[in-house]
């Protein structure tokens, strides 16, 4: 369990609770998106409230299976603001049906579940524990479920505007950070910084300690690809986020 994931479940639980003890604390924290200029914290606080015990129960589910994988490609940091922004963007997109009373973490998940898609476009998801299919595919579905319910109207009671902004604002998220990241090089140390030249040398060595065995599949291809640049072309050849990738791998787990 990584530990914005392991926050954002704790968090998730709690506001449940306590709404089930005060349920006039939705009226003042549900989004409603006509009225978000004057009700402007509701972008955020409406993700952390859920409808019932199913509502709650599967949002979370799917945090707890898709979330921690993603949380380590980015980093935390990176993974809370994309969650986030995930969650917003379901909130501004929910403007299509302005005047519904909206409530859940649906549109952060879906921006997660994109995430995940993403990056392990073929890894296999069970639904039910059962039927497999393709991450990249079962994204596909949901895109095209959202897409179809809610310009149809369906009146189910599920808020499909706010998935498609979670999705819509995840993509744009990730494609955003990763031009960033490819921008970002850390320089060349320079050969008369003897202290540059320890750290370096520390941190190949951590690099190098990593515990292999315990990385999931794509991780690891992804350490040993850069652990081969290094000895390639030296640690100035990699990118901070790469740096930081390494770190976050060679932590004890």
């Amino acid at each position: 369990m990584t530990p914005w994931v392991k926050r954002l479940l704790l968090a998730n639980v709690v506001m449940y609770l306590v709404t089930r003890v005060a349920p006039g604390l939705v009226q003042g924290l549900a989004l409603v998106p006509a009225f978000i200029p004057y009700q402007p914290w509701t972008l955020v606080t409406y993700m952390f409230l859920h409808g019932g015990f199913g509502h709650i129960f599967f949002n979370m589910l799917m945090l707890f299976f898709f979330g921690p994988r993603l949380e380590e490609r980015l980093g935390s940091r990176t993974f809370i603001w994309f969650y986030l922004a995930c969650g917003v963007g379901g909130a501004l997109l929910s403007f299509m049906t302005p005047f519904s009373a909206i409530v859940g973490a649906s549109g952060a998940i879906y921006g997660v579940v994109i995430g995940f898609a993403r990056y392990w476009p073929r890894e296999d998801i069970y639904i039910w524990g059962i039927l497999p299919i393709q991450a990249r595919m079962l994204a596909i579905f949901m895109v095209a479920l959202s897409l179809f319910a809610g310009f149809t109207g369906a009146q189910d009671g599920i808020a499909h505007f706010a998935h498609l902004g979670g999705l819509l604002a995840g993509w744009v998220f990730l494609r955003s950070w990763e031009k960033r990241r490819r921008q970002r090089v850390v320089r060349r140390p320079s050969a008369r910084s003897r202290m540059s030249g320890i750290r370096d040398a520390d941190a190949i060595q951590n690099w190098e300690a990593i515990r292999r065995e315990s990385l999931h599949e794509i991780n690891r291809e992804e350490v040993d690809y850069l652990l081969t640049k290094v000895k390639k072309m030296g640690v100035g050849s990699l990118t901070a986020e790469q740096r930081a990738f390494l770190d976050r791998m060679a932590k004890p787990r």
